[in-house]
């Protein structure tokens, strides 16, 4: 089973998620708390997701997304799929914290209440249920004849955010022998993927950036890294090696493999988000070598195109999924400017290597997004009118 992705210019997507509806929300708390089944709370998802594929075919866009409704947020959800992993809230979390003071000073910067977040902690060992994300996709190819790409949290992000010494160390005697462990759960997720037609697999890294531009602190919930951090330098070898294991298992013949890295997607305020040139991950995005780096590029805090791509490796051998689109911000991108912005990276790339999206998803935590829905629709529509008028001149 070939993937259906045609060489199509300017290709459009979403980077995975979209504001989660009141109902599904109130039906996750319900099952929280044991009130619904399992199966009531998926067959909710489900119809969402149907309306979710929907909206984005209406709105034109070529590759379709899930939507990511029924995941409570962009890592954490895996504490439902997989066993050994124990979901916890930031309350629960602080007892196991030694610097508890400078965590109480990560929360107030997020300004949630410290019940409202959860966080997957690994407590035992990982065991592989019925699939990851596997379910989403096969909801999607019933719903949609388009190219799907599926979202799942990167080896890095899962092994960074589920370790927590005093409970992890009861399984894995460190957290290098956690990530082998991950490697192992998302090398069986991705053979079902690709066995079920995924057209693209993402990987999201959002916490490797916070591993480069954190300025010496040793925890970031920006990116649920709770864990303790060594030197960047160590760091990155690590992410590497778990990004290299995973991104070896796809056949590229079946699946495209998309990397997306941000600088954080929590909050509204800019000034309090990380900012940095990929100038330093660029060893690792060489190594990896994923098909589609999927790249946040629309805010000033990513540093200029030139930083990235005057790399040979990465601009012959991957495709640039550009961020043209703040989604964190009111205001709405002019068509104009993001085609301005495709021409920039057009000085460094071909027509074909160049695809559009936002710079990250809609929604971090289930119970908040970062946006509206009328302003989603706004941006993805000039998205979409950017990509179709960019066709039209680079025939």
């Amino acid at each position: 089973m070939n993937s259906q992705i045609q060489p199509i210019k300017f290709q459009t997507s979403l980077l995975g998620s979209l504001p989660r509806p009141k109902e599904i929300l109130q039906a996750q708390r319900k099952l929280q708390k044991g009130e619904i089944f399992e199966e009531d709370f998926t067959q909710l998802v489900i119809e969402y997701t149907e309306q979710a594929i929907k909206f984005q075919e209406n709105l034109g866009l070529d590759i379709i997304t899930s939507g990511e409704l029924g995941r409570d947020n962009y890592v954490s959800f895996i504490a439902r799929k997989l066993h050994g992993i124990r979901m916890m809230s930031m309350i629960e979390i602080l007892d196991y914290i030694e610097d508890k003071e400078a965590f109480h000073e990560i929360l107030d910067i997020l300004d949630v209440p410290a019940m409202r977040i959860k966080n997957a902690i690994c407590t035992g060992k990982l065991g592989f249920r019925n699939g990851i994300v596997v379910d989403e996709l096969l909801w999607m190819k019933k719903f949609t004849p388009k190219p799907i790409k599926i979202t799942l949290p990167g080896p890095y992000l899962m092994t960074r955010s589920m370790w927590l010494p005093e409970l992890s160390k009861k399984a894995y005697p460190d957290k290098e022998a956690l990530g082998e462990a991950v490697i192992q759960m998302l090398t069986k997720e991705i053979a079902l993927l690709q066995q079920h037609g995924a057209d693209i697999i993402q990987l999201d890294e959002p916490v490797l950036t916070e591993v480069v531009f954190s300025e010496g602190k040793t925890r970031s919930f920006m990116c649920a890294a709770l864990s303790e951090k060594k030197d960047p330098t160590d760091e990155l070898a690590f992410a590497t090696h778990l990004l290299q294991s995973v991104v070896q298992k796809v056949d590229r013949n079946i699946s495209k493999i998309g990397l997306h890295i941000c600088r954080g997607n929590w909050s509204k305020d800019e000034s309090i988000l990380l900012k940095g040139p990929y100038t330093p991950l660029i060893p690792l995005m060489e190594q990896v070598c994923p098909d589609i780096l999927f790249l946040e590029f629309s805010t000033p805090r990513a540093g200029e195109l030139s930083s990235l791509l005057e790399n040979d490796t990465i601009r012959k051998k991957c495709i640039l999924g550009l961020g043209v689109m703040n989604p964190r911000t009111d205001t709405v991108e002019t068509k104009e400017s993001m085609i301005q912005s495709a021409k920039k990276a057009l000085q460094y790339v071909s027509t074909e290597q160049l695809w559009l999206n936002p710079d990250c998803g809609f929604a971090t935590f289930s119970n908040r997004p970062v946006n509206e829905m009328d302003t989603i629709i706004q941006k993805v529509s000039n998205m979409v009118q950017a990509a179709k008028e960019l066709r039209r001149k680079y025939v």
